[in-house]
């Protein structure tokens, strides 16, 4: 079926009719950019202290069925619903057994943004939810002793006495049955990870996460529709999987103060003349294309478009005289999370599985000894891999910078593809010694050909507009009082685990004292 007639059978999906109207003029007391983590946490705690709230989303809602009966496609197979704005996939396994795995797929506003910058691609969920729509889960916080390192500034016996719990506690992180897991078919490969880590000395722990456990075992015993077990996740979960759309911003929208505005794209804010803030803002359709320009005003402005999206538009506002009171912190201390995937052929003996869970519940802790905490992360191809597969965050030291170039009108980022060599390095620390242990090797075809490690990503983007830095200790921007910064932005670069704990959590500090403070 060609482009064009698949695109007229679609009927594509409008937005939300819950999709709240933002007319042209509006003064709105509080706008939040964004309706990820730290977004949807900021809407919550300001709802219930009273404050009417304004979000608008640059995705899509992500409530209507395709053509298929479901709202989000699977992982194995990607469709119009896949990306953003693409009209090829850009997987981040781009081959398997030596052949290419993209496709050609209609123009849209899907689901996930593979942001290309020149050192590094930037994975990013596009929709109301932002990366929880598209995330495995992973609800990881950082060992204590690690703080120091994410969050210099921050106080450590707050975070972990208060704004952890509060985050866990609002997110719905629940640990796998032990029991179950032992026997699961569908976690055959995490406990062929959990042998070979463990038979070669490595720390193997159980980690939380945000996917509904009773759920999964009702998908084992085939009692309802599967998700995790059908192999979604990238692309989106249609059942299990607690998104921000069923905690944070359901909570959000039930006070009746909260209203979204999907399909809404913020192109500048500067000072309003009479206080607050001008906010202009592009309202697109499904192909990307504005249909409206708006603008209204907010006393308030929460940046809350993820670490990318925050420092992009932030670095612009400030290089083109929009905000000319942001400092020179903006636009700094940008990471990847360390980031690094790699793939290892395991013996016959060792098979993973062909049905796997696409909800990770386990990690190799080499960060202490070298630098690595690997993900023991699904391949859920359908069919028996005999592969292991890994998803390391490593103490990688490199910080890249995003600057405003005027010539090209683009925000550039100057990371550098030669900066992954020591998260290489690091996730070598502990896969060299496993393959040495089992007499196994890399697989070198899930990447390219004849390529190991898969450095061309992150999941994890973080930084850009640190906090303490660029804003003050909770995300207040320099020079224009009422911006704040409430997202990954805020966290300078790596965060030893996987970030979304970390990021919901800083959200909480930072809100509460603002609340307390500032209204």
């Amino acid at each position: 079926m060609g482009t064009g007639s698949l695109l007229g059978a679609l009927a594509l999906p409008a937005p939300s009719v819950s999709a709240a109207p933002l007319p042209p003029g509006t003064r709105l007391p509080v706008l939040v950019i964004g309706t990820g983590y730290g977004g949807s946490v900021a809407a919550l705690r300001l709802a219930q202290a009273g404050v009417n709230v304004h979000m608008v989303e640059m995705g899509m809602s992500w409530d209507t069925p395709g053509p298929d009966g479901k709202v989000f496609a699977n992982t194995t197979k990607p469709d119009y619903r896949s990306y953003w704005l693409r009209t090829r996939t850009k997987q981040p396994l781009s081959n398997f057994l030596g052949f290419p795995l993209d496709k050609d797929i209609p123009r849209y506003t899907g689901i996930l943004d593979a942001e290309e910058f020149s050192g590094i691609t930037v994975y990013q969920g596009r929709g109301v939810g932002g990366g929880s729509l598209v995330n495995g889960g992973m609800a990881v916080t950082p060992r204590r002793e690690n703080f120091g390192a994410v969050l210099p500034s921050v106080n450590a016996a707050e975070m972990y006495g208060v704004y952890y719990p509060r985050a866990n506690a609002g997110l719905g992180v629940n640990q796998v049955d032990p029991a179950w897991w032992e026997s699961a078919a569908c976690y055959q490969y995490a406990r062929v990870g959990r042998k070979h880590a463990q038979r070669s000395g490595f720390p193997f722990v159980f980690v939380p996460n945000v996917y509904d456990w009773d759920y999964m075992k009702q998908e084992a015993a085939g009692a309802v529709p599967r998700s995790a077990l059908e192999g979604e996740v990238l692309y989106g979960n249609n059942h299990g999987k607690k998104t921000l759309r069923k905690t944070y911003l359901a909570q959000a929208e039930a006070t009746g103060r909260v209203s979204i505005s999907p399909l809404h794209k913020v192109t500048s804010v500067t000072p309003a003349a009479g206080g607050g803030y001008t906010v202009l803002i592009d309202e697109i359709n499904t192909s990307g294309d504005t249909t409206a320009t708006k603008s209204v005003t907010a006393d308030r402005v929460f940046f809350a478009a993820g670490s990318v999206g925050t420092s992009k538009l932030l670095t612009r506002l400030k290089a083109t005289g929009a905000l000319p009171g942001l400092n020179n912190e903006i636009g700094k201390g940008w990471g990847d999370n360390g980031n690094v995937m790699c793939g290892r052929a395991n013996h016959m003996w060792d098979a993973t599985g062909k049905l796997q869970s696409s909800m990770p519940t386990a990690g190799i802790d080499n960060w202490d000894a070298g630098g690595a905490f690997a993900e023991v992360a699904p391949l859920p191809t359908g069919i028996e891999t005999y592969a292991s597969f890994y998803l390391s965050i490593t103490k990688n030291p490199h910080r890249a910078e995003f600057s405003w170039n005027a010539a090209a009108g683009r925000v550039d980022l100057d990371w550098q593809t030669a900066w992954k060599q020591p998260s290489i390095d690091m996730a070598k620390s502990i896969f060299d010694k496993i393959n040495a242990k089992e007499g196994t090797i890399y697989r070198t075809d899930l990447f390219g050909t004849y390529k190991i490690w898969g450095d061309h990503l992150t999941y994890h983007p973080l930084g850009g507009a640190v906090l303490d830095k660029a804003t003050d200790n909770y995300g207040r921007l320099h020079g224009h009082p009422g911006l704040y910064v409430i997202d990954g932005a805020l966290i300078p670069g790596n965060a030893s685990v996987n970030p979304f704990v970390t990021i919901t959590a800083l959200a909480e500090r930072n809100i509460e004292k603002i609340i307390a403070t500032d209204l």
